[in-house]
């Protein structure tokens, strides 16, 4: 299983950025998607998560109402659209892919079940 992350980079604050996740050798309609994000010396933690049907989401109250998670079951990808970046949202960002509820996805990060390899958003103020 690939879990190929894209789309990191410097952005002002206030500004815009979407990563896209693209998922390959993976059943991609059977797992709910998710991103993790991990800021310099602290622990990893949990953003937003979509279920396999792409109809629901659920979002970390840190970046509730400023990012959108969505899913293209027929492309294997997941994009995750963040606006009105702050400097606080400064991490490598982590695509992830888990066959279990949304609360457990977001709690139980040490076993989620597929990881991809992380990409850097830097958000200068």
């Amino acid at each position: 299983v690939q879990l190929q992350a894209s789309g990191g980079g410097l952005v002002q604050a206030g500004g815009s950025r979407r990563l896209s996740c693209v998922a390959s050798r993976l059943r991609f309609s059977a797992y709910r998607m998710g991103w993790f994000r991990q800021a310099p010396g602290k622990e990893r933690e949990f953003v937003a998560t979509i279920n396999r049907a792409g109809d629901s989401t659920y979002y970390s109250d840190s970046v509730k109402g400023r990012f959108t998670l969505s899913r293209d079951n027929d492309k294997n990808t997941v994009h995750l659209q963040m606006t009105s970046l702050k400097p606080e949202d400064t991490a490598v960002y982590y695509c992830a892919a888990d066959p279990r509820p949304a609360q457990a996805m977001a709690q139980l990060i040490k076993s989620i079940r597929y990881w991809g390899q992380g990409t850097l958003v830097t958000v200068s103020s």
